[in-house]
């Protein structure tokens, strides 16, 4: 899968999904600083799923009304990257292929799919 990785949720999680085999673009490592609205165009332009921990998208997408080609919100209490990187493992053994074209929030516990 094709992947961009924001700044906030970190180079650990980019570093893991890149040695699972997916495509990885990481803001933290590659762009640093950017904009949010770059961010969103630049996942949506290169076909990518946005992994995020920064609620802001959500505001993005909904009230603005970007694009996207999927976004993944990760709303951890605990956000240390090995639980990022669990919570990403779980998410995507479960729901790898309903992710394409959807926002979807993540907890420790729980997998919601946004209405469009």
């Amino acid at each position: 899968m094709r992947f961009l990785v924001d700044e906030c949720t970190g180079p650990a999680v980019a570093l893991w999904l890149c040695e699972h085999g997916h495509d990885v673009f990481s803001v933290y490592d590659e762009a640093r600083g950017v904009d949010d609205p770059d961010v969103v165009q630049k996942a949506f332009a290169e076909n990518r799923i946005l992994i995020t921990n920064d609620k802001d998208f959500g505001e993005r997408i909904y009230r603005e009304g970007r694009p996207h080609r999927g976004v993944v919100l990760l709303r951890l209490e605990d956000e240390r990257a090995s639980v990022k990187i669990d919570t990403i493992r779980r998410l995507l053994a479960g729901y790898a292929d309903q992710l394409a074209d959807h926002f979807v929030v993540v907890t420790e516990e729980r997998v919601r799919f946004a209405r469009k």
